[in-house]
């Protein structure tokens, strides 16, 4: 037989299964009215459960797992489906419309910003271009940022979250969680690590280099290079390591640190752009401890724990696909305590406006053991 012949039997067929799903879908849309009327809830499980057991029985052994992946994709949409017939919200979304209507139109120019860090610090740099006036506090670690806008000392913290070689910072994670706290707006900042030292210091003279572990972690080949004789410092940021630097009396120490970095501290640059990656970018996020949705919004933060069974995380990574909302980002990480499991970070890019994005998370809700949301957002280019 001909593979032209064999398509065309294909293409018959499919427009078989198509007229058959749509109509199950129109069923499936009756019975959500009954359960309706009922008081019944949407998820059946035990139906279920027979209904996926029957179907691999019919389809034999040879068939036996693929029908059943087929008709957990086929129950998930049908469920999908009667929520949508339904007109179930989640009690989240009800709260994102309203923090839409009761959030000021602009973005504010100015504001009291907390970073971490000292003067020169990258942070700044991605609060200057947030903002168009902060008025700045700066604080020796991410938690004082995060307390500092619960004791209202600042409105707003800018933060880092991410870099494009380093990977997530996984302690932002925690704290965004533990205290609460929303995501208002993003900005990636061109990281551009420099070896500084004062003025009159050679490369050959440098026998210890101060630096956050991030930025040491991210010019590894190029200490490398520089021998096993040269110390290398960890400090809580790479202004802090300028400072130091630069408030020492010591003059063979060099840090690395921002072009910026230079300027203020009055050190020179000894070794330019010595990152391993030229395409190196750092992603910060603006925070609050109040839930802010400004207009334009079109990325979102999640952060959720997906039943600890086979298939759970492609029954959620589906509602993605089914819904035509695209992932920018999906990081698992070890729940601490727990064998085996796992929570799953995810940004995604959606209006806030959209009925898909509303609809997406009433269903993440419904689906997930536990489910944060982290906020919606703007970024910056």
């Amino acid at each position: 037989m001909e593979l032209t012949e064999l398509r065309n039997q294909i293409d018959s067929i499919d427009r078989e299964l198509v007229e058959l799903f749509k109509r199950r879908m129109n069923v499936s849309a009756q019975v959500a009215e009954y359960k309706r009327q009922t008081g019944m809830n949407v998820l059946d499980s035990s139906r279920e459960r027979a209904l996926l057991n029957k179907v691999s029985e019919l389809s034999g052994e040879e068939f036996e797992e693929y029908t059943r992946t087929l008709y957990a994709t086929i129950l998930d949409l049908s469920r999908s489906y009667q929520h949508k017939k339904l007109g179930d919200t989640s009690r989240l979304y009800e709260e994102i419309t309203n923090a839409l209507e009761n959030t000021p139109k602009l973005f504010p120019e100015k504001a009291m910003v907390a970073c971490q860090g000292v003067e020169g610090a990258y942070s700044q740099i991605a609060a200057e271009r947030l903002f168009s006036a902060p008025n700045i506090m700066f604080f020796s670690d991410w938690e004082k940022v995060f307390s500092a806008i619960e004791a209202g000392m600042c409105r707003y913290g800018v933060i880092p979250i991410e870099n494009s070689t380093a990977g997530s910072v996984k302690k932002v994670y925690d704290l965004m969680i533990s205290r609460n706290f929303r995501i208002v707006r993003t900005v990636r900042i061109k990281i551009d690590h420099n070896l500084l030292a004062k003025p009159g210091t050679r490369l050959e003279d440098i026998k210890e280099i101060f630096s956050h572990e991030q930025a040491i972690n991210q010019c590894a080949s190029f200490l490398s290079t520089l021998g096993p004789d040269v110390k290398i410092t960890r400090v809580a940021n790479t202004a802090l390591a300028a400072k130091a630097v630069a408030e020492s009396d010591r003059t063979d120490v060099a840090s690395l640190s921002s072009r910026s970095c230079a300027a203020q501290y009055g050190l020179k640059v000894v070794a330019s752009s010595v990152q391993d990656n030229g395409n190196n970018h750092t992603r910060f996020i603006c925070i609050t401890n109040k839930l802010e949705v400004y207009p334009g919004a079109d990325r979102t933060t999640l952060m959720l724990v997906t039943p600890h069974k086979p298939g759970a995380l492609y029954r959620i990574l589906s509602r993605f696909n089914s819904l035509g909302i695209n992932l920018l980002k999906l990081e698992s990480r070890p729940i601490p305590d727990r064998d085996f499991e796992f929570m799953f970070y995810f940004d995604l890019e959606a209006p806030v406006y959209s009925q898909k994005f509303a609809q997406l998370l009433a269903e993440l809700e419904r689906e997930c053991d536990e489910f944060t949301y982290l906020g919606s957002y703007l970024e910056v280019i």
